[in-house]
């Protein structure tokens, strides 16, 4: 730690969007800061909660406890809301449903990095180091959102951590986000393989620019 102490904000809003139902949620997100920091561009994590895309909140504790951990260390941390819709990506649920859902995770995971970003001198950010994690669903928007560098520059990020977590929609490009993947292979929720297969996919992008490295 660098910091002995976290200012955090709560139910800071940094969008709204509309659910499968027609509702307009409002998009939130708490925001944990290294208390007395003088530094004006720091790095900054996006942290996205677990749920099946069905519940949870930015309240979750390992996301806390993240944030205040990483804040202690200098980083600006914003653990956030996302739509979630009834079912999401549990078992009873049609797929179409599922990947519905996943996609508005996505959608509103980028729309809080491009507010961060665009925000970057109200919160001491550098707008250049910005990165994001989560995990179980966290995880796969998390990773969704890494794969989606290249296509989308206002909302790329520098890294992506996964916590039990794939990418499931998204093509890897070698020129998005490096990421790293935690997993067990006791995983019930998000298979083990699932993660592999990522990680595989992902080293089969990144082959087309760092070729020697693989040799």
């Amino acid at each position: 730690p660098v910091f002995p102490a976290v200012t955090t904000t709560s139910n800071v809003t940094y969008g709204s969007a509309t659910n499968m139902s027609g509702q307009t949620i409002t998009l939130l997100l708490d925001l944990y800061e290294p208390t007395g920091d003088t530094v004006t561009q720091r790095p900054a994590i996006v942290w996205v909660h677990g749920g099946s895309f069905a519940f949870g909140d930015k309240t979750s504790p390992e996301l806390v406890d993240e944030s205040n951990t990483f804040a202690m260390k200098g980083y600006v941390n914003a653990s956030i809301t996302y739509r979630l819709e009834p079912g999401g990506c549990t078992g009873s649920v049609p797929i179409p449903v599922c990947i519905t859902a996943m996609g508005e995770a996505l959608e509103d995971a980028q729309n809080a990095v491009r507010f961060l970003r665009t925000n970057a001198a109200t919160y001491g950010i550098d707008p250049s180091r910005i990165a994001i994690g989560g995990s179980s669903a966290g995880a796969i928007t998390a990773l969704h959102v890494g794969f989606r560098t290249t296509e989308d520059p206002p909302a790329a990020v520098g890294a992506a951590v996964s916590l039990s977590g794939a990418s499931l929609l998204v093509t890897i490009d070698s020129g998005d986000a490096p990421s790293l993947l935690f997993h067990g292979t006791a995983d019930t929720i998000v298979p083990y393989q699932w993660a592999v297969n990522t990680n595989n996919q992902a080293i089969a992008a990144y082959k087309e620019i760092f070729s020697d490295d693989y040799r």
